[in-house]
């Protein structure tokens, strides 16, 4: 069994991410089902491969989900920052992005994609959350942020708030 390190906690485990959401860690990233293959003798004595399929598991209760974080690049743009995240499987309607006490988070839910009646031979894309916050400096105009999906990157333009031009300030007298 590999050991884990205090920075990664052991395989099968769960543990909360800053905000209280938990964080689930697979015990093994294999095959959800297992098929197994078995020989059979048809009637032109060739040896053919089928299926033979476990028994339908009943359904589970809903666990918790797992939470990402996902891949950020941020780079200056000359007129403010632009910041790019990978968010795969993420629609406009469940992204939601939010600027509060200059913090700005990202969250999108990703949904699993299977017909009902599917049933899963293999799965390697884990279904979850996207959760990134970032403090923002007072540089940042919070009323000009845009943000657009395209192909499940996120990209969110930061300008700057235009710089005071020096004025001068007349006195008067009493």
């Amino acid at each position: 069994m590999p050991e884990t390190t205090p920075s990664q906690p052991a395989p099968g485990s769960s543990e909360e991410s800053a905000i209280g959401l938990p964080i689930h860690r697979p015990e093994q990233p294999a095959l959800e089902t297992r098929e197994t293959l078995a020989p059979v003798n048809g009637p032109t004595s060739s040896t053919e491969l089928v299926t033979q399929r476990p028994p339908k598991p009943e359904p589970e209760p809903e666990r918790d989900r797992t939470v990402f974080m996902p891949p950020i690049d941020i780079y200056d743009s000359g007129e403010g920052l632009v910041l790019l995240a990978d968010l795969p499987g993420v629609t406009i309607e469940s992204l939601e992005i939010q600027v509060q006490d200059n913090r700005l988070t990202l969250y999108g839910r990703v949904t699993p994609t299977l017909p009902v009646e599917a049933r899963l031979l293999h799965q390697e894309f884990e279904w979850g959350d996207f959760l990134r916050s970032f403090i923002l400096s007072d540089e940042v105009d919070h009323d000009q942020i845009t943000a657009k999906l395209t192909n499940g990157v996120l990209e969110v333009v930061l300008p700057r708030t235009p710089k005071a031009e020096p004025r001068r300030i007349q006195v008067n007298r009493e």
